[in-house]
């Protein structure tokens, strides 16, 4: 007996005509037609008629329906001659005292650049051969002359597609046609609102730059650049979204970042079919290789000491328009444990943290899982007196202990999200309180044993001392896994779920990096594992990464003290 066809009428099948669907008189759906639209108007150039020029932009931007769309109509006057024009831009995204002084003024007022008599052809150069003087001339031409003598602004570009001057004007530009020319200006004179650069607020570090990313991709590049100062950092412009066009930054060190690396983010960054993209954490899933259990391969990240450092190390960075995170790719285990503050720390202090934040990832991912199996069937590896105090606190609650780990475990869980979620002035006193009288609360009505809420508090406590918001949310999600293991074989079944569990992490690779490098493989960090050396020491790159300079400082660092 067939299954696919038995459950055949139970399937439900979506209708392919709907009735309340406005029906097409052409042959083309309405996505070929909007794809057709698009790559018309892509193909259309700036006309020398004024007239169709300006029809075709009201056209394409709905004036007659949008408010904050402005075409400004005037005449300007070039070489004591009148020619019609127009402006356009976006109320709201441009400064208007830019539009006013440096662009209207100087071409619709009489000034000295304007008026100014000359011949039409003007002489360039002379020369003289064989006693006869030569000079070569130039005709005169009116968008060199609107270019470099009437427009007083620093960034001017000539389009002659009207797709470049519409993409000009949606991200906060100017757009000047005049008529009798096949090209158009695009003027810079972005003058939105936008937030000031601030602290971090999620990677919080004593002592250190107290400076973070923010929404603005060109703030975001000049934070970097004054951090690295030099001029083999490249930083080239990506447009991703079909709609939106979100603007992005693929920022590398030219003379230290792999070539091949830098192809690879590339060729991923510009095959990307999608309409919008509004944030860097929707580009990270849109260009990671797929992995069975949603590592992290990309580390984000705030602050751009963060950025400057691995930019430094042969990294490749993202920066996202709207975005105040930049995206750092390859990543492995060792990034993802490490903190801005390392560097800034003498280095035993800096590996006496790391081997707490190593312990505490451990604690998050397996700690309430021992807790089922040495409870269930391990009771003999406990003391005697710690196992009387472990039963006698559970001999009056009435569910087995899978039931009462999930519980406090969700309870906890919804308490964080519920702290994060309500308005910042109450929002600690919630996860406070709420914890405390919850606990209290459920261990005086015999629901869970004392000893449990002791176990998940350290749980939620070790969580947070990892460093990256990402991969600790991945140990916090595969901590349930390791409860249900526990609870059904025991140290077997954790064991067993380890050794999965790690040969899934050896196994996956970031940009053609293994995510446990340089421990599996086994290669020779020289100097980058995960516990750091002396400063004076750290002469080497990650060799994981192939950087095409290997050595970060000389053999002697400190020339002062040894010569």
């Amino acid at each position: 007996m067939n299954v696919k066809k038995f459950f055949t009428p139970f399937v439900w099948q979506p209708k392919k005509i709907y009735d309340f669907s406005i029906a097409q008189t052409e042959e083309t759906t309405t996505e070929q037609q909007e794809e057709n639209t698009n790559s018309l108007a892509n193909k259309r150039m700036v006309l020398p008629k004024l007239s169709s020029n300006l029809e075709y932009i009201k056209a394409r931007f709905n004036t007659l329906i949008n408010s904050d769309i402005i075409l400004r109509e005037f005449s300007i006057l070039a070489h004591n001659k009148r020619y019609s024009a127009f402006l356009l831009f976006i109320d709201g995204m441009v400064d208007s005292n830019l539009i006013n002084d440096f662009i209207l003024k100087p071409l619709m007022l009489r000034n000295p650049a304007n008026t100014f008599e000359e011949e039409k052809n003007r002489i360039l150069s002379k020369s003289v051969k064989n006693h006869v003087t030569i000079r070569k001339v130039k005709k005169f031409d009116l968008i060199e002359y609107i270019s470099s003598k009437l427009l007083p602004q620093n960034t001017i570009s000539e389009e002659k597609e009207m797709d470049a001057l519409i993409s000009g004007v949606n991200s906060g530009n100017c757009a000047l046609f005049i008529d009798t020319l096949e090209v158009a200006f695009d003027i810079e004179v972005k003058g939105f609102k936008q937030r000031s650069i601030d602290t971090p607020n999620n990677e919080i570090i004593i002592k250190g730059p107290q400076e973070a990313f923010v929404e603005n991709i060109r703030t975001n590049t000049s934070l970097l650049r004054r951090i690295i100062n030099n001029e083999q950092l490249i930083m080239e412009n990506i447009e991703i979204g079909k709609v939106t066009k979100t603007k992005c930054a693929l920022c590398y060190m030219e003379n230290i970042t792999n070539s091949d690396l830098v192809a690879e983010v590339k060729y991923r960054l510009n095959n990307l079919a999608i309409d919008s993209l509004f944030s860097s954490g929707q580009l990270e899933q849109l260009i990671i290789d797929d992995n069975q259990i949603g590592v992290p391969e990309i580390l984000s990240t705030e602050r751009p000491d963060k950025t400057a450092k691995h930019l430094l190390q042969g990294r490749v960075v993202v920066l996202v328009n709207g975005s105040p995170y930049s995206l750092i790719m390859p990543a492995t285990f060792i990034d993802f444990m490490s903190s801005p503050e390392d560097t800034n720390l003498k280095t035993y202090f800096a590996n006496f943290l790391r081997t707490l934040r190593f312990l505490a990832s451990l604690i998050t991912l397996l700690l309430p899982g021992f807790y089922v199996a040495v409870t269930s069937f391990h009771q003999e590896i406990l003391p005697t007196e710690l196992l009387y105090s472990i039963l006698s606190a559970r001999e009056t609650v009435p569910f087995p202990v899978i039931f009462e780990i999930f519980i406090m475990e969700v309870s906890f869980e919804l308490i964080r999200e519920a702290g994060l979620r309500v308005p910042s002035p109450i929002g600690p006193t919630i996860g406070i309180v709420g914890a405390l009288v919850l606990g209290q609360a459920a261990v005086s009505a015999n629901i869970v044993s004392p000893i449990l809420i002791i176990i998940i508090a350290l749980t939620g406590i070790a969580s947070f001392a990892i460093p990256d918001f990402s991969f600790g949310f991945h140990l916090r999600f595969f901590r349930f896994g390791f409860v249900l293991l526990g609870y059904i074989a025991g140290f077997l079944g954790i064991s067993i779920g380890l050794f999965v569990y790690l040969s899934i992490l050896c196994n996956i690779k970031s940009f053609g990096v293994p995510f446990m490098a340089p421990f599996a493989p086994a290669t020779n960090s020289k100097g980058n594992g995960y516990f750091l050396p002396p400063i004076w020491k750290q002469e080497y790159r990650a060799t994981y990464v192939a950087p095409k300079k290997e050595k970060a400082q000389e053999p002697i660092s400190m020339k002062w003290k040894f010569k």
